[in-house]
Parts: structure tokens; C-alpha cells; sequence
């Protein structure tokens, strides 16, 4: 060891405060950066902390249920930049399924799975969980022989308290178990002196809203069974019984999850019939199965993914959504006002429902041309037309002309209502639970049948570019061009559902199943904006539409289909609680249109990489944020790096990683 790196007596020691997706991104970026570097400070000591799985984390854990899927292809997701040479311990998940597993020691059910997977299949959250898991192993592996690094340990244990001392941080630890996949405390708490914190903690327990206390609280009062928002791998499913009935609360991802583990999940069985897209499949029951009704405020599943080989179509453009545009006259008002912001309903949706308009019936135009009373090329052309004439900024007189225009010469089309898809039974009241249940089983049919049609299907080709707007739009929020009070009225407020529920749905193999379990009984759905509640005479859950005329539902059982909240002031997390109580951390204030301050839902942070905030406005020297807690300063944190995307772009969790690392090599220098 060179006399230079042994400036220090001791090494600068950092703690990694959770070891899923986002804390192996960091391990990983510091190993890159400390390869690449001529470093010639202190030695560096590595403290690793996860109460679960390292690399896997909670919710990716290896012994879930292999039923579980992602909601992205395996193209897609990375942790690490895509390996180009020989001997970096970092891959994408594509490369790792490219490689066989990349010389992982897996199990016969994962290699199995691994064989079987393509492109743009969609993996088991399990097996992602295992090459996160190796990612996380050879990294570390990597990081323990490299010449600048004293230490690194692995410590099965909590974080459960940090107060900044004189000589850095103090950390308070529980010791956990080694069972996989719920650890239980074990051990006394142990305390650790560190010099910087890398907070990379990922879902959390969160504390339930006010509407879900109160009737948790009535359904411990009438000894019914109530099951808050959860992680799927974490929920007492053996709490619901064969045969009994069980009211299912959204229609989101987590809903598929309920739907699989207590029907296959139960030894029931789907059998391909061919029926075409819808009628793909049909459903053998077990017998051990509940009844499963199910609603949520628009009535119907997330739609499911296109059957494509990329995240995105290849034929998506945004020819009218130009976010250099928009920046450019951002930074012509900063000059004169620095505070100056785009509006996302006035500045970006006018271009991005141009983009959308246009994919859909530019599509429509090659795919279904007998729908066009006019040569359908003609009516592209004119529709161009009106999406390039000009008009004052945020003016709406195009889609008046736009609507007039397919009213004329598209009417069997009809005008697409964009907003209108997140509600697709806005409006429309049903004479019965029967008239209901036919009209949703038409609804996932259809779905099915745009989703096989890929990219050539118009409809599925408008929530294409929709999606790639979001991935833009995204970018922007993180780069503070949106305003507070336009992210939270508008971009919160109705564009993000409406983007989840079209563009985030699960690949279109669940929605077959769904269809399947309709059709056999096994599942039914409540209606719209249901209303829950509990019945105190019956001591029953009740729940029902005021959109279906029908009686109400009744169960002894409840499952909230949601993860748990992801906002700091509703968390049940040890940690995050002390650091705000102890004002060491605050929520980040946003303004509303009105200018009043609003509690967002992340920590307040600043800089790159991301610093945390106290309750006084001051950052701490070297406590970084990275992943679900920077929702405020970010938008979108859940969503995983995309592979080969540049890390100010799709991968910016890598990027954000990537700051972190050089800040902590440049602090153990001075």
C-alpha cells in the first residue's frame, strides 16, 4: 500500500442503508468508480445493511411466489450499465438471460424459467430477484479486492436510528434473522460511527390512510379479516378460506397478484382453447378457491402491455412533443424571472395529444382504411394540417378542429378521447350485476385483441407514445421544468393515473387469465367508484356501485390490491420516523397554484447527488437519498433503469448512483 493512499489512519467508512435494486446500483457504481480512478485518499470501509435478501431486497425476494410476474419485459429493467467487457461485475438482466445466468448457480426451476424466457417475455419477480442477488454478489466480490478498500460487511440487520455526532453519523442497528424471506429480530442493537450514509431504502411499512384506519378498526371490532396495503410476497393469504367470499379493493398490478395466488396459487389450473385473443384460455378450478369480487374507481384492470419486443414500439415518434423546445423558452423566462416553470396542461399535454392523435389515426389510416369516408392518406393530411396550425400558447381551438374533422370524414372511428381511457365506463349506469359483468368480460376481450395486434393496432400504438411522452415528461420533473403546482394538479392529479392504468398494465397473458376466471364465476367485478364499508347488524364487509344497480356485495374478507404508501409522513418505518421526528429530515415543500406550501410525498433534498434536507433547511454534508424517497424531487422513482438508456435519461437511478459515488470518493480525499 502506497504511502498516499494511507493519507487517512482510518478508512472513511460509509453505510449503504438498504441493499435492494437501488443500494447494488451504488455498490456497484463505487467499485466502477474506484476502478477507474487514481485514488489517493483514505482507505475505504464498506458497512452493508438489509434486514432481507441483499441485492433482492423485499419486494424482489428469491423465495416468492414463482407466480408473481413483472410488469416489464426483460429487455427492459437493469441495475448496472449494460456489461461491455469481459470482467465487470455489472450486467443488464437481458445480458444476465443472454448469458445463461452469467455463471450463477441456480436452481432447476430457475434455470428452467431462465431457458424459457425471450426478449420480451416477462419473468417471475423471483427470478429477477436472483440476478439481482448475483449482481449484488459478484459486485461486492469486486469491490473486497480492489486496493482501496479496507472492509466491506454485510450486516442482516435494521437500521433503526441516525443522529449526526462530532465524529460523523451514529447509526442504531437491530440484528435481524437470517430466514429468508421475513426476517425477525434477533440480537441486541449494535451502534456504528460512520462518515456518510447512502439512505437507498425502497418500499417501506407505511401507516394506513384515514379511510382505511377506520375500517380496519371496525373489522377488529367485528372479528372480520382485514389486510392492508402489503407487498404480495408479505400477505396472509391462508387468513382467506376455500369457498369464502373476499372483496378485493383495486383493479391495479397488485390485484393480478391476488387473483393468481388464490386461484393457481390454490392448485387451479388454465388450459389454452384457442379461442382467440380473450378466449385463449379457460379456467379449471380446484375447488380450494374464494369468491373473489373485485372494484376500483374506473371499474376495470390496468390494459394490458402490446405483444412487442421492446418497452416502446419502434414506430412511436413524438414529432410535436419536443422537450428541447420547451426548455429553450423556459431558459428565455428564467433570464428575466429565475423561477420561471412549464406548465404541464398549457406547455407539454397540446403536444403530447398531437403525438397521440396522430399515432392513433395514422395508424388506423394503414391498418383499418375502409373505417375512412376519404382516401385515408387525404385524412392524415389534413389532420397534420390541423395539428401544425398555430395558435396562442395552450389554446384549445385545434381539438375542436381535429374533433370536426373525424366527425366528418372518420365518424365510424370516432374522435379519440384520451383522458377518457382511464374511465372507459365514465357515465354509463348498468341495470344489473349481470349487465356489468358482460360488458368488463367484453372489455378484457377486446383489450386482448388490440394487445395481439401489437404495434399495427392503433389504439395500443396511442398508448405507446402516451407512455413515451411519460418517459420524457419524467426527465423533466427531475430537472425542475415543471412547476410545483402544475405537478400537482395536473400531473398528479389526473395525467399519472390515467398514464398507470393505460400504459403500466401487465403483460396480456393476466388478462386472459382474467377473462377465463370471469367467465368461470371465480371472479366478479363491483362497478365504479364503489363504495366500501362494513355492515354492523350482518357484521359483514360490504361494498357497491352506484353506477350498477345491483345489492350489495358482501364478504367476511377484505384485501387491499395496493403496495404500501410511498409518502414520508405516512411511513412506518423506524428510521424515517426518528429522522423526522428529530427534524434531521423534513418532507419537501411544494407550492400550490395558489402559492401555499404542501407537504410533498418524498424528503426534502438537494443537489446532485441528492443531499438530505433537516427540518431547518440545511443539507447534511453526507447523507445522499437515492430511489422511492426522492419522490418529490423526481417523479416516477418505482420505475427500474432501462438497459443501455443514458444515465440523464432512462437510467437516471444509474446516474443518480453514479453522483453518489464520485461525491463519496471526493469526501474520503479531504
Amino acid at each position: 500500500m502506497s504511502e498516499q493512499q494511507n493519507f487517512g489512519k482510518d478508512p472513511y467508512t460509509i453505510a449503504v442503508v438498504g441493499a435492494g435494486p437501488r443500494g447494488t446500483s451504488v455498490l456497484e457504481r463505487i467499485e466502477a468508480v474506484l476502478k477507474d480512478s487514481q485514488h489517493r485518499g483514505r482507505m475505504l470501509r464498506v458497512l452493508i445493511f438489509e434486514p432481507f435478501e441483499p441485492g433482492a431486497g423485499r419486494v424482489w425476494s428469491t423465495a416468492q411466489s414463482r407466480l408473481f410476474l413483472m410488469n416489464t419485459p426483460a429487455l427492459f429493467p437493469t441495475v448496472a450499465p449494460e456489461r461491455v467487457q469481459d470482467g465487470e461485475p455489472g450486467l443488464s438482466f437481458e445480458q444476465w438471460r443472454a448469458l445463461g445466468g452469467d455463471g450463477a448457480l441456480l436452481s432447476s426451476v430457475e434455470s428452467e424459467e431462465l431457458a424459457g424466457l425471450s426478449r420480451g417475455s416477462y419473468p417471475p419477480r423471483a427470478l429477477y430477484g436472483r440476478y439481482l442477488r448475483h449482481v449484488f454478489d459478484t459486485v461486492i466480490s469486486a469491490l473486497k479486492v480492489l486496493p482501496q478498500i479496507a472492509e466491506v460487511q454485510i450486516l442482516r440487520a435494521e437500521v433503526r436510528h441516525l443522529e449526526q455526532t462530532d465524529l460523523g453519523y451514529e447509526l442504531r442497528a437491530q440484528p435481524m434473522s437470517t430466514q429468508y424471506p421475513h426476517p425477525a429480530v434477533e440480537g441486541e442493537v449494535e451502534n456504528f460511527t460512520v462518515d456518510a450514509v447512502v439512505l437507498a431504502l425502497g418500499h417501506v411499512p407505511a401507516h394506513l390512510n384515514p379511510a382505511q384506519s377506520v375500517i380496519a378498526a371496525a373489522a377488529q371490532d367485528a372479528n372480520l379479516s382485514y389486510q392492508g396495503p402489503n407487498v404480495p410476497s408479505d400477505v396472509a393469504w391462508e387468513r382467506i378460506r376455500p369457498g369464502q367470499r373476499v372483496l378485493v379493493r383495486g383493479l391495479g398490478l397488485n390485484f393480478f397478484d391476488v387473483m393468481v395466488a388464490l386461484t393457481v396459487g390454490r392448485g387451479g389450473e388454465f388450459r389454452q382453447v384457442n379461442g382467440g385473443p380473450g378466449r385463449e384460455l379457460e379456467y379449471w378450478s380446484s375447488g380450494n378457491e374464494p369468491k373473489i369480487m373485485a372494484a376500483s374507481r374506473r371499474g376495470t384492470p390496468y390494459r394490458a402491455k402490446s405483444c412487442i419486443d421492446d418497452f416502446i414500439a419502434p414506430s412511436v415518434k413524438l414529432e410535436y412533443f419536443d422537450s428541447e423546445v420547451i426548455i429553450q423558452k423556459i431558459a428565455e423566462q428564467r433570464a428575466i424571472n429565475p423561477d420561471a416553470a412549464a406548465s404541464f396542461e398549457a406547455h407539454v399535454w397540446p403536444l403530447l395529444h398531437r403525438d397521440v392523435l396522430l399515432a392513433y389515426y395514422r395508424t388506423a389510416a394503414e391498418r383499418v382504411p375502409g373505417r375512412f369516408l376519404i382516401d385515408p392518406q387525404e385524412f392524415v393530411s389534413r389532420l397534420i394540417a390541423v395539428l401544425d396550425a398555430e395558435h396562442q400558447e395552450g389554446s384549445k381551438v385545434w381539438v375542436s378542429k381535429a374533433q370536426r374533422l373525424v366527425t366528418e370524414f372518420a365518424p365510424e372511428l370516432g374522435f379519440l378521447d384520451v383522458q377518457g381511457l382511464g374511465h372507459p365506463f365514465a357515465g354509463r349506469g348498468f341495470t344489473s350485476a349481470k349487465e356489468y359483468q358482460r360488458s368488463v368480460r367484453e372489455y378484457l376481450e377486446a383489450d386482448a385483441l388490440a394487445s395481439a395486434g401489437g404495434e399495427k393496432d392503433p389504439l395500443k400504438l396511442a398508448i405507446g407514445t402516451l407512455n413515451a411522452g411519460r418517459m420524457v415528461l419524467k426527465n423533466m420533473i427531475a430537472e425542475g421544468l415543471i412547476s410545483d403546482a402544475s405537478r400537482l394538479s395536473e400531473v398528479q392529479g389526473w395525467f399519472e393515473p390515467l398514464v398507470e392504468g393505460l400504459a403500466s398494465g401487465p403483460p396480456v397473458q393476466r388478462i386472459e387469465e382474467l377473462a377465463a376466471l370471469a367467465r368461470a364465476g371465480i371472479v366478479e367485478f363491483i362497478g365504479p367508484d364503489p363504495e366500501f364499508g362494513i355492515d354492523p347488524v350482518s357484521q359483514v364487509f360490504t361494498a357497491a356501485s352506484p353506477w350498477v344497480d345491483a345489492p350489495n356485495y358482501t364478504a367476511p374478507a377484505l384485501v387491499e390490491a395496493m403496495m404500501p404508501a410511498n409518502r414520508v409522513l405516512q411511513t412506518a418505518s423506524p428510521l424515517l420516523r426518528q429522522l423526522l421526528d428529530d427534524e434531521l429530515a423534513s418532507p419537501l415543500i411544494m407550492r400550490s397554484t395558489e402559492g401555499e406550501p404542501i407537504q410533498g410525498q418524498g424528503l426534502d433534498v438537494v443537489g446532485t447527488p441528492y443531499r438530505m434536507v433537516d427540518a431547518h433547511g440545511l443539507a447534511h454534508r453526507a447523507i445522499f437519498v437515492i430511489g422511492l424517497q426522492l419522490s418529490s424531487a423526481q417523479w416516477g422513482t418505482a420505475i427500474a433503469a432501462q438497459a443501455g438508456a443514458a444515465f440523464d435519461d432512462a437510467a437516471r437511478t444509474l446516474g443518480d448512483a453514479q453522483d453518489i459515488a464520485h461525491e463519496l470518493v471526493r469526501l474520503s480525499q479531504i
